[in-house]
């Protein structure tokens, strides 16, 4: 039989060396042990399953009823004669035979059980997202673990209510692999005078991320994992703990007129021992010898296990000769970073600006590049006029630096979302990658070409790569979730979307992700409110209503999703330039009206709506594939 449970693992530590000193001590406490267990276990609607020596296997139908009686389990121990006893949680699905257990899961929880420490109690992430909304249930996050027979490193929390033991990272160190050559770069702080010079700052941090994501060996984690701690004041080794990293780079800029001073500090992060720290004064114009100076101090630094750098290799390449053009594109790395349709359109003015003092800026023509495909994809732009320039901007960015992955980037940006020329999507992807492997925005576009070609197993382990180099990026959350929904995953992609709404709460994006997961989950029900809130929190009566309209559908209320396919095509009058022909074939499938919906994803297809290339994977979709015109609109697109 299988069935998603909670498993408790339940260890008594330090029983086979008291059986050598006071053997009926040891059996006393044994017994107490198993009557404990016993007891309260069924008072929580639990099951011992098995026993194991000094050991016991429970399952439990609520995470909450396993955290709280092994809460009791624990409290109760400490009574005389105490017994020290390890505790290890996580959900999965499971299968159960004649009182055996079996599954991934259990293997998992039995893990996190020996990293635990005596009358301490460890839970995986996943039974830690079922319990953080519970006041009465406190929890310290002790970081990722690499765990034996375990693909990935697993995030592990402690329950830190009254009487739980919570160890320090460094007491659980020694019972696994740890984490090596792994560094995170901090927004360095602004110094200077003038707040204006804030993008200056954050460009020289990123700038120095890039140059050491391509030092062999060592693994960086991106942008926007390390920039969520800008302005705040969290301790070195909780940030360390959140980003599976053991050494943290972070420092200051001051620019004053022509002059710049930057200072930084190599971290240990287990003790917050400075490693490593120098300022430097220097012209603006030695701001790239700066740059290649530390990195390359770190990279010696960390050099253990790496792979040896040659005495005259260079990390950082000065990219211009003109200051001013430098100054221009870290301006519009500033704005583009804000992902917003107003500011990718101020960074597209400040890259073309760096172009026209510096026509030679491979990185300004990439960076455009990129800007131009944000607007062309999301709707801002027609897709005709925006990926010309995508295009011209990309070609001539690799025309100049074909090492540059952003440019890359770009080239596969056109390729999956207009051309629809697979092969060269992929071959941009992957040298992208290898040029820069902590490119993100790569890593993605991989993903969705996976889906695309029938691969949705390796765009899961894409994105899940993605992950460990950028595990607070909502753009890598979000596109696991989505990654989980292609694979049917629906209850993991349910997870993906709360951590992001616990983060983001009114982020529409990750609402809408789990409102459709519930929804291909089975309860359509549940899925309409969720759909609902997306809606209203467009602000627009005309805007963010494929997913009511698609539910009413689906249980049943014709007349309401007519009403929604009628706001859609009202919407198409008042906005002429809005491309919303996938909405309507979503809502008239859901009606099982097959006429329209192959209308309108043809629609999409003859106005280069790039996304109808993977939604048509899409779950939801499942029914047009029997088909013989989906077959036609592959053709189309030249997926085979």
């Amino acid at each position: 039989m299988r069935q998603l449970a909670a498993i408790l693992f339940a260890d008594m530590t330090g029983y086979t060396a008291l059986m050598q000193q006071n053997e009926e001590l040891a059996r006393q406490k044994r017994r107490r042990l198993k009557e404990v267990l016993e007891s309260t276990i069924e008072q929580f609607n639990g099951k011992i399953l098995q026993y194991y020596g000094d050991g016991s296997l429970s399952i439990f139908n609520s995470a909450i009823d396993s955290i709280r009686c092994s809460i009791s389990i624990q409290q109760q121990l400490q009574q005389d004669p105490k017994v020290e006893l390890r505790m290890g949680i996580h959900t999965g699905d499971v299968i159960i035979e004649e009182e055996a257990i079996y599954g991934d899961g259990v293997n998992l929880a039995s893990r996190i059980e020996s990293l635990a420490v005596p009358g301490g109690i460890f839970i995986s992430e996943k039974v830690y997202d079922e319990i953080k909304n519970h006041d009465s249930l406190l929890t310290r996050e002790m970081g990722y673990f690499e765990l034996k027979n375990v693909k990935e490193p697993v995030r592990v929390f402690a329950i830190a209510n009254e009487g739980i033991v919570v160890p320090s990272r460094e007491e659980v160190k020694g019972k696994t692999k740890q984490p090596r050559n792994r560094l995170a770069v901090l927004p360095f702080v602004n110094m200077s005078a003038d707040p204006e010079n804030e993008y200056f700052s954050d460009g020289i941090t990123e700038e120095l991320l890039n140059a050491l994501t391509r030092v062999d060996g060592l693994q960086v984690t991106s942008r926007t994992s390390a920039f969520a701690f800008k302005g705040k004041n969290n301790d070195i080794r909780d940030i360390a703990i959140q980003l599976n990293v053991d050494k943290i780079l972070e420092g200051s800029v001051r620019k004053a007129g022509n002059r710049v001073r930057i200072t930084s500090q190599l971290i240990n992060a287990a003790d917050g021992y400075h490693i490593w720290s120098e300022s430097y004064d220097r012209n603006l114009t030695d701001i790239f010898e700066v740059q290649d100076e530390i990195s390359s101090i770190i990279a010696n630094k960390m050099r253990e296990n790496l792979v040896p750098a040659r005495q005259e290799e260079k990390i950082v390449k000065a990219p211009v000769k003109e200051v001013e053009a430098y100054t221009c594109y870290l301006k519009a790395l500033h704005f583009w970073n804000k992902l917003t349709p107003a500011d990718g359109r101020k960074c597209i003015e400040c890259c073309e600006q760096a172009i026209d003092i510096e026509p030679g800026y491979a990185q300004a023509y990439a960076m455009a590049a990129a800007g131009y495909a944000y607007l062309g994809s999301s709707g801002q732009m027609i897709p005709n006029q925006a990926f010309e320039i995508v295009q011209q901007y990309a070609n001539k960015a690799l025309e100049l630096d074909s090492t540059v992955a952003e440019g890359h980037i770009a080239k596969a940006g056109y390729y999956l979302f207009y051309e629809w020329n697979w092969p060269k999507a992929y071959e941009s992807l992957q040298k992208s990658i290898e040029l820069n492997p902590g490119a993100i925005d790569a890593y993605e576009l991989l993903g969705f070409y996976y889906i695309i070609i029938g691969e949705k197993e390796k765009a899961l382990q894409t994105l899940k790569d993605a992950e460990q180099l950028d595990p607070l990026s909502p753009v890598v959350i979000q596109s696991l979730g989505n990654m989980y929904i292609f694979n049917e995953q629906y209850d993991e992609a349910i997870r993906q979307a709360d951590k992001l709404l616990y983060m983001h709460p009114r982020m529409r994006a990750s609402l809408e992700m789990k409102a459709w997961a519930t929804g291909m989950k089975g309860d359509w029900a549940a899925a309409l409110p969720l759909f609902e809130e997306v809606h209203r929190l467009t602000g627009h009566p005309l805007k963010g209503i494929l997913g009511m309209g698609y539910t009413y559908a689906r249980l049943g209320e014709t007349e309401k999703a007519m009403e929604c396919i009628r706001k859609m095509e009202q919407r198409v009058v008042e906005e002429p330039q809005a491309v919303i022909d996938a909405d309507l074939a979503g809502v008239w499938y859901g009606l099982g009206n097959l006429d329209k919906t192959f209308y309108h994803l043809n629609q999409c297809i003859d106005k280069r709506m790039g996304p109808v290339s993977y939604f048509l994977e899409y779950p939801a979709y499942r029914g047009i594939k029997g088909d013989p015109r989906y077959n036609e609109l592959k053709k189309r697109m030249n997926i085979a």
